[in-house]
């Protein structure tokens, strides 16, 4: 016998008419992208819609915020070397693993967070100095390199296993930073 899934609510639904506005159904009010960046940052789930065509343009409108944000405030998270990468991607025939991977690497970036922020806190208490820093490098290396190897096109089905800092046999974090890059320069070379 299955067990009942528990049901997320719905999406809130906003439509963007052709004044560029925004409406928020649930609300019966008119919003800005400040208003859905807030809702995205409170965990808020909603799509928008184009009032005449119906047209889902969620991704349009969120990458519009995640622009306004990097032109305001001052703290850009897409590196220009990143955006230029991922523009070159378009129409790879390895960009279809590239947002599988991306998506994975922002939660398990997530999943860390409040792990980072505790360890930040423990340091600067003075309980526990450096240990965690190193032990979430060895992670982070980790998940690079799976990410590396998922984009060889010699590794079957692009699906490495992941391997632990455990796995990696004591190597230090400066012999597996070496070996990555190789593998960069390598991967370079190829193209």
């Amino acid at each position: 016998m299955s067990e009942p899934q528990a049901t997320s609510p719905a999406p809130i639904t906003i439509k963007k008419y052709a004044n560029r506005r925004l409406y928020n159904t649930a609300t019966s009010s008119y919003v800005t992208l400040e208003h859905l960046a807030q809702m995205v940052k409170d965990g808020a789930d909603f799509v928008v819609y184009d009032a005449k065509t119906g047209e889902d343009i969620t991704r349009s409108v969120l990458t519009q915020i995640i622009v306004e944000e990097e032109g305001k405030s001052g703290q850009n998270l897409l590196p220009i070397s990143f955006l230029r990468q991922l523009i070159g991607l378009y129409g790879d025939s390895l960009a279809g693993v590239l947002p599988r991977y991306l998506e994975y690497s922002m939660q398990t970036f997530l999943r860390n967070e409040q792990k980072m922020r505790q360890y930040v806190q423990s340091t600067l208490d003075g309980l526990f100095p450096f240990k965690p820093f190193e032990e979430m490098g060895k992670q982070n290396m980790a998940i690079l390199e799976t990410a590396m190897k998922m984009f060889s096109p010699f590794y079957p089905q692009g699906q490495p296993p992941v391997e632990t800092p455990a796995e990696a046999g004591g190597e230090t974090l400066q012999a597996r930073l070496d070996r990555l890059q190789r593998q960069i320069d390598e991967l370079s070379k190829k193209k």
